[in-house]
């Protein structure tokens, strides 16, 4: 038989948060090493908000659009560009400019990819700077 003095001793239910603790600390460690390795894009440099503008009459304006046939067009300045000539006829473009600033608008029907491809053409034909055309440039936003 037990005695009962008057100490009523209960279990306590408590939750026992230090390997809860310890998996965060692991988890804030092993993000700590992955982040700095973490390849980064193509950096970006955000034009000043006084500086927004649209291309200049000396700048050279890329378009890419898709035709009748789902082919996809090319014009520079306004003048049609076959897709196998469209590196070499930067190259002439840039060849005797010191600023070499292209521009390239596509079209909304096509995909961002399509449009990488053409500012790697770019890239490859010596362009330095390459900006694309939105439809917020092109009404002054």
């Amino acid at each position: 038989m037990t005695a009962n003095n008057g100490d009523i001793r209960g279990l306590a239910s408590e939750i026992n948060v230090t390997p809860m603790i310890d998996v965060l600390l692991v988890l804030l460690i092993i993000f700590m090493v992955i982040v700095p390795a973490v390849p980064r894009g193509e950096a970006a440099r955000v034009p000043h908000s006084g500086l927004i503008g649209g291309p200049t009459p000396e700048s050279v304006v890329l378009e890419v659009l898709r035709g009748d046939d789902d082919a996809i067009k090319f014009r520079i300045n306004q003048q049609p560009v076959a897709q196998g000539e469209l590196q070499s006829r930067l190259s002439a473009i840039y060849a005797n400019r010191a600023q070499r600033v292209l521009f390239v608008k596509g079209d909304d029907q096509l995909s961002f990819t399509q449009i990488a491809e053409v500012i790697d053409i770019g890239h490859a034909a010596g362009v330095d700077q390459i900006g694309l055309m939105t439809p917020k440039v092109l009404t002054g936003q």
